[in-house]
């Protein structure tokens, strides 16, 4: 591994295994630190939920963990609360999509704020994000899929953010993605995708700080990451399959890059996703959705819009990069001695160009994305919503008896008679 930086902090594995158990549990200890973990029912029945849990109990500094869960009876919520329930820690299992939760996120909709989906990662994170900042100082976030998770995955992403002389707000991991029965390159949307595609539309657009911003970062559409909570706070969260990307563009638009870091946690494997057999399946449509958000962004912070007249230029680069980059990977792996199949990251490559125009239409069509509002303007809204939410998740599966109605939902007053009592107060205050 080299030890070169670039526009953000870079923080190596030079494979030393310099990890201190008891001194990051008194670090954790100092600053209030929550883990969030979107989640499905089905993860519980594969063994990688078990090696994250396993690992997490050693954390006796963690302040709370928080399960974002997506199930479909309080059966299986039961059953998820009984998997982590000998935790050194407290253990949130929120139901995402429960009774209870989804009559309080449809009370929002009288001041005009649809909170009620699209269900998929990007909504359990932002739910699952208003639960944990109600107390944790920094959240990081895994997946439930990783199937390297070790010990030095939670200790290397927040211990940047642990100590504020770091003045860091916001960790994004990297790392080497081999399939653990293969040894073959992974992370295709990567690799074949993204990569390319941010080199073709710099030959385009120039070098622009967004476009230099997101090639820094080693592994872009990494799941894995951290922030403080008051950055967590304002961002606006995508509810599609550009949740990592957006997620950057929305830190790109609140933090200074001096804050920001990346993180080598060294090889990595998680559930693979297909390539899908049509444009709206597995990795094609979520290339397809990364391609609108990072045009989306360009739009956003550059005032840059891609015109039909400019696709032909985008496709003809993106192939050229991309088969490129398919050469550099094939060496890569053939010095490595790992398996490649050069023809199928071809095959991909030009499906993925496939997608180009169809999702350039689209885009042009409808330019605005659907994103879930910032936790702090909810709590502008109703300073109490957040509460609401974190109790319905729990309430809406304690009982089978349960009804929505059970929720008593608080709402700020701003009654005339209450405002002019705040104001008399206020007065007196000041005297």
């Amino acid at each position: 591994m080299d030890f070169q930086q670039s526009l953000i902090a870079t923080v190596h594995d030079y494979s030393l295994g310099n990890l201190d158990a008891i001194d990051f549990n008194q670090e954790l200890r100092q600053r209030p630190t929550a883990l969030l973990i979107p989640c499905l029912m089905e993860e519980f029945k594969r063994p990688a939920l078990s090696l994250i849990r396993d690992t997490l109990s050693t954390l006796t500094g963690l302040s709370s963990l928080v399960i974002a869960l997506s199930a479909d009876s309080i059966e299986d919520v039961n059953a998820a609360e009984a998997f982590f329930a000998n935790m050194p820690f407290p253990v949130q299992v929120h139901w995402t999509n429960g009774p209870a939760v989804h009559e309080v996120l449809s009370s929002m909709g009288s001041l005009g704020l649809d909170l009620t989906g699209p269900p998929g990662k990007g909504w359990a994170v932002w739910q699952g994000l208003g639960v944990a900042c109600q107390q944790a100082e920094v959240i990081g976030l895994f997946d439930a899929d990783i199937r390297t998770f070790g010990s030095g995955y939670p200790e290397r992403m927040l211990r940047p953010l642990l100590n504020p002389s770091h003045g860091m707000a916001y960790v994004k991991a990297f790392y080497s993605r081999l399939s653990l029965e293969t040894q073959a390159l992974q992370g295709r949307a990567t690799r074949l995708f993204v990569g390319p595609l941010l080199a073709s539309l710099e030959q385009i657009f120039g070098a622009l700080p967004y476009l230099r911003y997101l090639q820094t970062f080693r592994y872009p559409l990494a799941g894995e990451f951290a922030f403080t909570r008051d950055l967590a706070m304002n961002l606006r969260i995508p509810s599609d399959w550009g949740l990592e990307m957006g997620l950057l563009s929305e830190v790109y638009r609140h933090v200074a890059p001096s804050r920001i870091t990346q993180v080598d946690l060294g090889l990595f494997d998680h559930k693979h996703k297909s390539l899908g057999n049509k444009p709206d399946e597995g990795l094609q449509r979520m290339a397809s959705e990364i391609f609108c958000t990072v045009l989306r962004s360009l739009m956003e912070h550059e005032g840059c819009v891609m015109s039909m007249d400019q696709l032909p230029t985008l496709e003809v680069l993106y192939r050229r990069v991309g088969e490129d980059r398919v050469r550099q990977f094939g060496l890569d792996s053939a010095i490595n001695r790992l398996p490649y199949d050069r023809h199928g990251e071809e095959l991909a490559l030009h499906r993925f160009a496939d997608l180009l125009r169809p999702s350039l239409s689209g885009l042009l069509a409808s330019p605005i994305a659907h994103q879930l509002p910032s936790w702090s303007r909810l709590n502008s809204c109703n300073p109490s919503f957040a509460m609401d939410l974190a109790t319905a998740g729990k309430v809406g599966h304690q009982s089978p008896s349960y009804t929505p109605s059970a929720i008593r939902l608080r709402r700020p007053n701003h009654s005339p008679a209450r405002l002019e009592n705040q104001a008399k107060a206020s007065t007196i205050s000041a005297a």
